[in-house]
């Protein structure tokens, strides 16, 4: 078996600014590559709002990832929205959508980040990804009966289990799998040719990543 599991929270600014160097990643994936997107959980359900100090805190963040990464962020989120520190909602949002295709999850992923990073809305709402779910022309009424399942929270769970097996603590991170052997591509935000460069290096021998 011969896979390619990315480990992402659609709330985590260093995966949104990894996201274009990850488009291009897939862009150049070999076809005999699966790819597995599993939600990385960086915070629990919570109805509290964020205090102000952890607010300045992932403000700090973005900034850090728009300085090194050119991804664009919109700063109105932190007076137009109340910030909890809840990401579990957007994780299951993706699984959600992957129920109705896993065509859907890189779409409701992307989705998620631009609303959340570009248009100052809160993901951490569920009112928010049902109309998301909505846009992307998901079953809206399914999605939302789907959100807060036991079958969504079964994946999201599974996707833990593997997180934790594997070692994984930090998102953006890219693992392949091959002949039952697992390789970190990436740790962390890396340009796509230096994944690409690790990439070729574990389907051809030459090195283990």
């Amino acid at each position: 078996m011969t896979a390619l599991y990315y480990f992402v929270d659609p709330m985590c600014s260093w995966c949104y600014g990894f996201s274009q160097e990850m488009q291009e990643v897939i862009r150049q994936l070999p076809n005999e590559i699966s790819l597995h997107y599993i939600m990385g959980g960086l915070a629990p359900d919570s109805d509290q709002p964020m205090p102000d100090e952890m607010k300045q805190y992932i403000q700090g963040h973005w900034q850090t990832v728009a300085a090194r990464t050119g991804a664009q962020f919109n700063f109105d989120f932190w007076t137009e929205c109340e910030p909890r520190r809840s990401t579990y909602p957007s994780c299951r949002a993706v699984l959600a959508a992957s129920l109705q295709g896993k065509e859907h999850v890189p779409v409701m992923l992307k989705t998620i980040q631009q609303a959340y990073y570009q248009q100052a809305r809160n993901p951490a709402n569920d009112s928010t990804l049902i109309e998301l779910a909505g846009k992307i022309g998901l079953d809206r009424d399914r999605f939302s009966d789907e959100l807060n399942s036991p079958a969504v929270e079964q994946l999201l769970n599974d996707g833990f289990m593997f997180k934790h097996r594997l070692g994984v603590q930090g998102f953006p991170t890219l693992i392949m799998e091959k002949d039952d052997k697992y390789y970190a591509l990436t740790i962390g935000y890396t340009k796509a040719e230096i994944v690409l460069e690790r990439l070729d290096m574990v389907i051809n021998d030459r090195v283990a990543v």
